[in-house]
């Protein structure tokens, strides 16, 4: 089983819960129908990694504020990547087949670590960076869906195991990437940084 690092302790997540469609620009720049209810699957825990591989030229980096869950509620904060196999992800949308093909394959949520966070979640944003330039960002204004509301509505069909991790969606931004591309992911509070991590696709 895959395990994360949160507090210098390694944690295994029963599974990654994504959210997906929560940043009405990126909704746009794919050119996507915005959902009248929230948008959730799955990632499987042999999906975790904290390395960052290259599939080929369609797949996708998705950048994520992150959350791990203790006790039913946010215990833990880091930075993700959902990997999407953009084509294959194109085709199950035109037939409304799911999605795990595209979503759900090993080594496609590439994670930092993972640290304790009981700030102002208000407060929350996150920056990616490519190759020293900045593609994403990402702020709790921003989100359709809030953590609070993302957490009921999870909880409302499906039972939480200490230490799975909610992905909350990307903002725009979001392309294609090539081996050797240096990914820089940052979690703030404010302008307090709370964790980053760094990736060189493989």
């Amino acid at each position: 089983m895959k395990t994360i690092n949160y507090n210098n302790t390694q944690i295994t997540p029963s599974k990654i819960v994504c959210i997906g469609r929560n940043y009405v620009e990126h909704i746009k720049e794919l050119g996507n129908e915005t959902p009248d209810t929230m948008v959730v699957f799955n990632k499987t825990n042999s999906a975790i990694t904290n390395n960052l591989y290259y599939f080929s030229e369609d797949t996708r980096f998705e950048g994520e504020i992150c959350f791990l869950i203790k006790n039913n509620q946010i215990a833990g904060i880091g930075f993700g990547l959902d990997l999407t196999k953009a084509n294959i992800q194109n085709k199950m949308k035109s037939k409304g087949w799911p999605w795990e093909r595209a979503k759900s394959f090993d080594n496609s949520a590439v994670f930092s670590d993972f640290v304790p966070f009981d700030d102002d979640i208000t407060t929350i944003n996150m920056k990616l960076y490519i190759n020293n330039n900045l593609v994403q960002f990402a702020t709790f204004d921003l989100m359709i869906y809030k953590p609070s509301e993302i957490i009921k509505e999870i909880k409302s069909f499906m039972s939480f195991e200490d230490g799975d991790i909610i992905m909350s969606g990307t903002p725009k931004g979001v392309g294609t990437y090539k081996k050797g591309d240096l990914f820089v992911g940052e979690i703030f509070a404010d302008d307090k940084l709370l964790v980053k991590g760094s990736f060189t696709a493989k």
